[in-house]
């Protein structure tokens, strides 16, 4: 497959999942009237519920002025950008789909950002009391399993055996 399919895939990937977080997220505020609702009972282990977040993961470095708004607005979107980057200069196919679905994640959420002065959330997984995350979004689950196929991937290249013309070099070395 040539590199610029190979590109295109990743941009394409990172395109549907803005849209599609766009899409769940315009779901939730609008016809399911989460905001207003609080709480929609889905499962025993998983609802719907209503949550801003002013900060990032976790909640942490909380935007609690304009100016820390557009701070955290600019450090994501520099952060987008190197991702960006790093894809469209990657020639591994893995390695691009999951920085497809970290740039798309980061991108939804970014809009989020300059559009409310939060991220919507709405996804809560718990057991009983217990909730293993925080409530979260469709884009935090790109990002998330974007960071973990480039960590799998990296760690799967690095158990790649030596070739026998390597062998030699790493003996006199």
């Amino acid at each position: 497959m040539s590199l610029k399919r190979l590109r295109i895939e990743g941009v394409g990937l990172a395109l549907a999942v803005f849209v599609i977080d766009r899409a769940v997220k315009a779901l939730m505020v609008g016809p399911l009237t989460l905001r207003e609702v609080g709480l929609i009972d889905l499962l025993s282990m998983f609802d719907l519920r209503y949550a801003e977040n002013y900060g990032v993961s976790f909640g942490m470095f909380s935007a609690t002025s304009l100016e820390m708004r557009f701070g955290l607005i600019g450090v994501t979107a520099l952060i987008a950008t190197g991702v960006c980057i790093w894809m469209l200069r990657e020639t591994a196919r893995g390695d691009i789909l999951g920085l497809g679905l970290v740039l798309g994640g980061a991108i939804g959420n970014i809009y989020d950002r300059l559009m409310f002065g939060y991220v919507i959330d709405y996804a809560d997984l718990h057991i009983g009391e217990w909730r293993p995350f925080q409530i979260f979004n469709l884009a935090d689950v790109a990002i998330t399993f974007g960071v973990l196929i480039l960590l799998a991937r990296s760690f799967k290249s690095r158990e790649k055996p030596l070739d026998s013309g390597d062998h030699g070099a790493t003996e006199n070395a």
